[in-house]
């Protein structure tokens, strides 16, 4: 068995730091030579550290893998630095009309945003912030709980801010 170090600990932090999406275990192993148990027991660690006060970050876990992130309370003053840099501004209005208009048919986001649409829902899903699920020939599109985690703050204040900007 391999033994843990603090630097093992300190290198999945850096790769979380660094990395501009999230990351799997699987690719956190491959990179580190760490065996998915001991990834796993050292981002809890590090998940227990950021929960204290003094932290301004935290680590969450998406379907796509786990991510640093900023503290939802911190996220209003950080955004004049780099307001949801993880999000392209296509994405970020299809959230918008999602988070307006839900639930809402793709095919009617699709009317709105073009074909590109399907792209945006898709990276949205895979950062779990959207959900979709079957109807007929197109797919009914909602926020998932981690879009409320996300920006830190509940739907209906970021759907007041969204219509006072945005006509649809």
């Amino acid at each position: 068995m391999q033994n843990i170090t603090m630097n093992d600990k300190a290198l999945i932090e850096a790769l979380l730091f660094v990395s501009t999406k999230p990351l799997s275990i699987k690719t956190i192993c491959k990179i580190s030579g760490l065996k998915e148990d001991d990834v796993r027991k050292l981002i809890k660690e590090l998940m227990l550290e950021y929960e204290k006060d003094e932290h301004g970050i935290m680590i969450i876990e998406s379907p796509e893998g786990y991510e640093i992130v900023l503290k939802p309370e911190y996220r209003t003053k950080a955004k004049y630095v780099a307001p949801f840099s993880d999000l392209s501004e296509g994405m970020k209005r299809t959230l918008a009309i999602v988070a307006i208009k839900q639930p809402i048919k793709q095919s009617v986001i699709v009317r709105y945003q073009g074909n590109k649409a399907y792209d945006y829902i898709k990276a949205l899903e895979k950062k779990g912030l959207i959900k979709t699920e079957k109807f007929g020939r197109t797919k009914i599109v909602s926020l998932t709980e981690n879009f409320e985690r996300y920006f830190g703050k509940s739907v209906e204040e970021i759907k007041k801010e969204l219509e006072k900007t945005i006509s649809l």
